[in-house]
């Protein structure tokens, strides 16, 4: 199954949620914020949120500083 991840295709496992595509690309969750298709997903349904054939996905990280 393939997605565009930041701008960039990449394949995946099928029935890949959110979670463990994150888990699969070693990011904290809780350390950023996760788009598909231009919706925000909320870090509580990062679990149970399905990736489909041609979604795509943004993954922003939160950059402190001041």
């Amino acid at each position: 199954m393939n997605i565009i991840l930041n701008g960039q295709k990449k394949e995946i496992n099928q029935n890949l949620t959110v979670l463990q595509l994150l888990s699969e690309l070693n990011i904290d969750p809780r350390k950023v914020a996760v788009e598909r298709n231009l919706q925000l997903i909320r870090r509580t349904e990062h679990e149970q949120t399905m990736l489909n054939d041609g979604d795509n996905i943004e993954i922003i990280n939160f950059v402190g500083g001041g």
